[in-house]
């Protein structure tokens, strides 16, 4: 995704940004609590086509063809944003009439035309904003029904002709406003708004001081602020990289000063930042998307992502404070470090608006009302705020972040709604399933690390939303099918697909937190990735154990939580070479340790007690002899 240059927008480029935020905005609140100001309330598709339209000219002039336009805005720029909010315009007023008259099949020659060039736009808006690597499996697998009858095997299916195709796509219910389409248009929306408001009001000031107040003078201390305040506000922003340019830019800077080398430093702010799109109550935008998938509430969705998520900070947490304790690494200095109660105090506003959207997402079950409401309660108390306050500037950077990160969003999930719709329509998806079931033979194990590999490289070229719905699609009802959790297959997907973001040689949060870092960006990569192994053993633990996800009785759910915390602290505890009571240790008991782990991950009562016991026993030739020697016993 390219980055919006400061100077590309200015002059009535940006004050047209701003105001096509204001509608879309406007909009969207219109149709949340169906308010029909001025007896405006689109029906049907309508409302998706207008939001296509505003926010995909926005993206056109927010994000530049291609490199040599990052500092100017060009007239062609211009006619795009024109003629996407014309051709959307027109199939809104008609969205009525398409779906009563089931212009999918048979459309006005007009109609017809304008899908077509919408269909362009969109392909161009997905390679301005996704990348090339999201274009072409767009291009692919949008063109799919064209060619689809000249296929081999299971992925023959009937061939459509071009207008069909192009009429299937636009006009139909599963493609460019299908489900991703209505969960940005629904849901999204609002909790984008949430996180801007939460932004521009200081909540990431908050966040880092109630890090810094709750573990700033412990050993490491600034490492474990990173992980706290990228644990809060990535789960709000759900965006690694923004993130690492946000509480980065302070947290690397004070864990250099402190005594960690800038490549830890990096990956430790790297992998928080990651995590954070794992880390609910927001996760982003994709955790919207499988809500919609699965046919479930993003309540249970959130609940059931919440412990892998603490488990994933929990490590990292155990790691940097291993690592802290083998460097001999202290504190931030008291005078650094403000004192928490006051902490509190001050930032009542956010800790108000956060308590008010987990009530409304837990208790209320109001998805699409929640954001709204806890950003209405945030900048009303807010204004109690003199630093919390926002002045007119204030709220036109607030529009205008807004229309950028909507029209991303619209821009990436209408061109893979492509993918979603050529699938769809050919049938193709299920027959894949179906015949990835039959090469594994059944067997679970296989099908997982296939699935896990494959989610990984496509993780590499493709953003995680567009990764996991092309997956959700092709992968997932195998593993389902397979008699694996719903739930857990689809996070299991989600946390492969992340990897890409601290795994060499893409590892694009790594790369970001080591240019903030000064930091040699491979050395880094491999520094994030050694931090973040336990993201490769997550998925595993809970597709194979439901009682992680919080699926079970509790009595199982919590004897499960606590072996699979002691595992973590085991990995932990092997990768800095370090155990609590014993201190530095050697390669042989890193071994049996990571035997130990390995039994406890394993989801059997046996092999926990035998974990068990070997930890036990490690302990007990380690740290006993050592302290019956120092009271002369031994």
């Amino acid at each position: 995704m390219h980055k919006l240059p400061d100077n590309r927008l200015a002059g009535p480029a940006r004050w047209f940004v701003i105001v096509l935020g204001g509608v879309g905005l406007s909009l969207a609140i219109n149709q949340a609590f169906a308010l029909q100001v001025f007896g405006f309330y689109p029906l049907g598709n309508s409302f998706l086509y207008y939001l296509i339209g505003i926010f995909l000219a926005a993206a056109f002039l927010c994000f530049p063809m291609c490199s040599r336009d990052k500092d100017r805005l060009p007239w062609y720029d211009w006619l795009l944003a024109a003629v996407a909010l014309v051709s959307a315009l027109y199939l809104g007023i008609n969205g009525m009439r398409m779906s009563q008259e089931g212009w999918e099949y048979f459309a006005p020659l007009q109609a017809t035309i304008i899908s077509t060039v919408l269909l362009l736009l969109v392909l161009e808006g997905v390679r301005r904003c996704g990348g090339w690597a999201v274009f072409i499996v767009a291009l692919v697998f949008g063109t799919y029904p064209l060619y689809a009858g000249h296929m081999p095997g299971f992925l023959w299916s009937n061939s459509f002709t071009l207008g069909e195709t192009i009429r299937s796509h636009v006009m139909g219910a599963e493609s460019i406003i299908g489900i991703p389409m209505q969960v940005v248009a629904n849901l999204v929306i609002g909790f984008v708004v949430f996180g801007i408001a939460l932004t521009l009001t200081g909540g990431g000031d908050f966040f880092m001081r109630f890090a810094t107040a709750l573990l700033g003078r412990s050993r490491g201390g600034p490492a474990k602020v990173a992980v706290i305040s990228s644990a809060f506000m990535g789960s709000l922003s759900g965006s690694a990289v923004s993130n690492i340019l946000t509480t980065g830019s302070m947290t690397i800077p004070a864990m250099k000063r402190s005594g960690y080398q800038a490549e830890y430093a990096a990956a430790v702010e790297a992998c928080s930042s990651t995590g954070g799109t794992l880390m609910p109550p927001v996760m982003g935008a994709v955790a919207f998307i499988m809500a919609s998938f699965l046919g479930v509430t993003y309540a249970e969705v959130m609940m059931a992502a919440l412990l892998p998520a603490v488990m994933f900070y929990l490590a990292l947490l155990l790691q940097v404070d291993h690592y802290a304790a083998r460097k001999k690494l202290v504190g931030m200095y008291s005078v650094e470090v403000p004192p928490l109660w006051q902490t509190l105090k001050s930032g009542w506003p956010y800790l108000l608006s956060l308590g008010v959207l987990i009530y409304m997402l837990l208790v209320m079950r109001l998805e699409s009302h929640a954001p709204y409401y806890a950003t209405l309660v945030l900048l009303v108390t807010a204004m109690f705020r003199r630093e919390g306050r926002l002045g007119l500037n204030e709220w036109f950077s607030f529009l205008l972040e807004l229309s950028k990160g909507i029209g991303n969003l619209v821009a990436v999930l209408a061109g893979i709604g492509l993918v979603v719709g050529g699938l769809s329509y050919t049938g193709v998806a299920g027959a894949f399933s179906r015949e990835l079931l039959l090469y594994a033979g059944d067997s679970i194990p296989l099908m997982l690390i296939a699935g896990a590999i494959t989610s990984f490289i496509l993780g590499m070229g493709m953003t995680v939303s567009a990764c996991y719905i092309f997956l959700s699609i092709l992968l997932a009802p195998a593993l389902v099918e397979a008699g694996l959790n719903p739930l857990g297959s689809h996070l299991f997907i989600l946390y492969w697909g992340m990897l890409s973001y601290i795994t060499p040689p893409v590892a694009l949060a790594a790369i970001t937190a080591a240019g903030v870092a000064g930091a040699d960006n491979m050395r880094t990569g491999f520094k994030a990735l050694r931090l973040g192994s336990i993201l490769f053993v997550l998925p595993f633990l809970f597709v194979l154990n439901p009682s992680l996800i919080l699926q079970g009785d509790l009595f199982h759910i919590a004897i499960s939580a606590t072996t699979a915390t002691v595992a973590i602290w085991l990995l932990a505890s092997v990768m800095e070479g370090y155990l609590y009571g014993v201190g530095a240790i050697g390669r042989l008991v890193r071994l049996v340790l990571l035997l130990a782990a390995a039994l406890l991950i394993y989801p059997e009562r046996i092999s926990d007690l035998l974990g068990l016991l070997i930890l036990g026993l490690c302990y007990g030739v380690v740290v006993l002899p050592g302290g019956l020697r120092k009271r002369g016993l031994y």
